[in-house]
C-alpha cells in the first residue's frame, strides 16, 4: 500500500516538472573513456536515448539540458546531434543550474536532475525530482526519488524519457 502512495506522489511531482537536466558522463555514457592510439578519446552511447529525447522535445512545456563538469568536444557533438542544450566546464553544477533557473524564472522544485556521482549531489538534493542511474554511487542513491533500472550509457536516459512521456501523457487524459 505504501508503494502506491510513493508512486502516486512521484507521478504528481513529475507532472509539475518544467526542466529535465542530465549529467553527461555516467548518464549518457557507461562512464568509460576510450583512449585511442593517437591520444584522442572516444565514448560509447546508447542510440535509443536519442529517440527518447525526441519524444520529450515534443512536449513544449518541458525543457531539456545537459550539465557537465568536464569540457569535451565529444559532449558538444553528441548534444548537438541530440538537439539538447549543453553547459560544460562548470565545477559547481548547482551554481550553474541556479543561473539557468533564474534566467528561465523556474523554482528548483520544477526541475528533475539525472545524475550518478558526487559532483551531482548538490543538484540532486535541491531539485524537485532527483533521479539517479542504476549504477550511481551510494550517496546519490540515498537522495534519489527514482533510480533507473538501466545503467548509465545502457538506456538510462531513454528510461527517464519514457517515464516522463508516459506520466505526462496520462496526466493530459485525466
Amino acid at each position: 500500500m505504501m508503494r502506491v502512495t510513493i508512486e502516486a506522489e512521484l507521478k504528481e511531482l513529475i507532472r509539475g516538472i518544467r526542466l529535465v537536466v542530465f549529467d553527461f558522463d555516467g548518464v549518457f555514457t557507461d562512464n568509460f573513456v576510450y583512449v585511442l592510439r593517437d591520444g584522442s578519446e572516444a565514448l560509447r552511447f546508447w542510440r535509443g536515448d536519442g529517440l527518447g529525447l525526441q519524444k520529450l522535445r515534443k512536449k513544449k512545456a518541458l525543457g531539456l539540458l545537459v550539465l557537465s563538469s568536464e569540457k569535451n568536444r565529444l559532449v558538444t557533438l553528441r548534444c548537438r546531434k541530440l538537439k539538447i542544450q549543453c553547459i560544460q566546464g562548470t565545477q559547481d553544477k548547482w551554481k550553474a543550474l541556479e543561473k539557468v533557473l533564474r534566467r528561465k524564472r523556474l523554482k528548483p522544485e520544477k526541475v528533475a536532475f539525472v545524475g550518478n556521482d558526487i559532483n551531482d549531489l548538490e543538484c540532486l538534493r535541491r531539485v524537485g525530482v532527483p533521479i539517479v542511474v542504476r549504477d550511481a554511487q551510494e550517496p546519490m542513491v540515498r537522495v534519489a526519488r527514482y533510480r533507473t533500472k538501466k545503467k548509465g550509457g545502457e538506456g538510462a536516459v531513454r528510461e527517464v524519457c519514457d517515464l516522463f512521456d508516459e506520466i505526462l501523457d496520462k496526466g493530459r487524459s485525466l
